[in-house]
């Protein structure tokens, strides 16, 4: 019985909630780059898009087929991704990644609403689930930004 209360709890009412109101979900019509990164334990995928103005993120588009987790992920990201570094969300990742795994602290704002993730550090088949979104946008940022020093 205690399995199945710690999943309600992982499932809280809150994560559902970012799960069913991800922001950004339209594709750009033509991004500086593109990204998909796929889970390969679950399945999950994420795709984004970016443009850059001035080195910050001007743009942001993303499709994610993820389960509750990745997607309330993708909704915190995509609420706090537009006017970002490329510097912030390799930041955000890897301080998602401690947190997830090392029981670090939450990420710095703006990324701070990740917090509500804590509960999924004891189920580490998610965690890269979890981490797709901001995988996926450090991933495109270092692209589009090679792409316009090229």
């Amino acid at each position: 019985m205690s399995g199945e209360t710690d999943l309600i709890k992982l499932y809280s009412g809150r994560i559902l909630a970012l799960a069913a109101d991800i922001p950004h979900l339209e594709r750009l019509d033509s991004p500086d780059a593109t990204v998909k990164k796929r889970s390969p334990l679950c399945g999950s995928t994420v795709t984004v898009d970016v443009k850059l103005r001035d080195g910050r993120i001007d743009q942001f588009g993303q499709d994610v087929k993820a389960c509750a987790l990745g997607q309330a992920a993708a909704a915190v990201v995509g609420a706090a991704v537009i006017g970002t570094t490329r510097a912030q969300i390799e930041a955000a990742r890897d301080q998602l990644k401690a947190m997830l795994k090392q029981d670090g602290p939450v990420p710095d704002a703006p990324f701070d609403g990740l917090e509500v993730l804590i509960p999924a550090r004891d189920y580490k088949n998610r965690h890269a689930s979890i981490l797709l979104t901001l995988e996926a946008t450090a991933e495109a940022l270092e692209q589009a930004e090679r792409a316009n020093c090229a």
